[in-house]
């Protein structure tokens, strides 16, 4: 029984467009594909999502980038020449297979935009938009996972325990 004076709010909530899950589900993906190629690089013990890909323009800067974070990754886990040639591929194959995502999350980002910022707010689109980019995020997600297991098989379990307390200590730091 309310004995207050106040009046007591019958009114439901208002629900917003963009529940929490959509909006993390839409940054995740976001992330996820934007930095792509440097994700993958991470995926294996370099620190790749904190260097962006943002001033990666051309398959040139990508592959070079990977390059550089492959060296860094062989170094820490003393990696053999036999387990280089057998990751360096298996991770530019994961590359070139993520990067076309990039195009399609921009593609998706501003169709979400213009759903957004239309004279009235395009409900379809902006579900397709968002749909979009789950659907890309759970592609990156499934081909990275595969790369991570296929480059874990090249390793040693002493090389995975270094990879995955490199990764642990990186996720600590962000």
């Amino acid at each position: 029984m309310n004995t207050s004076a106040e009046p007591v709010n019958t009114t439901p909530p208002r629900r917003s467009i963009f529940s929490r899950t959509t909006l993390v589900a839409f940054f995740a993906g976001a992330a996820l594909v934007g930095g792509i190629a440097a994700a993958t690089a991470a995926g294996i013990g370099a620190c790749g999502f904190h260097h962006g890909t943002s001033g990666l323009h051309s398959g040139a800067d990508v592959s070079e980038h990977v390059d550089h974070m492959l060296k860094h990754m062989y170094v820490e886990i003393d990696a053999s020449e036999a387990q280089k040639a057998q990751i360096t591929p298996l991770v530019k194959q994961a590359v070139n297979d993520l990067l076309p995502m990039h195009a399609q999350l921009q593609a998706a980002h501003e169709q979400a935009l213009r759903a957004l910022t239309g004279e009235t707010v395009d409900r379809t689109a902006l579900e397709a938009a968002r749909v979009a980019h789950l659907q890309l995020a759970d592609q990156a997600s499934k081909r990275l996972t595969q790369l991570l297991a296929d480059v874990d098989e090249v390793l040693t379990p002493a090389q995975r325990t270094a990879v995955a307390a490199r990764l642990k200590n990186m996720h600590v730091r962000s």
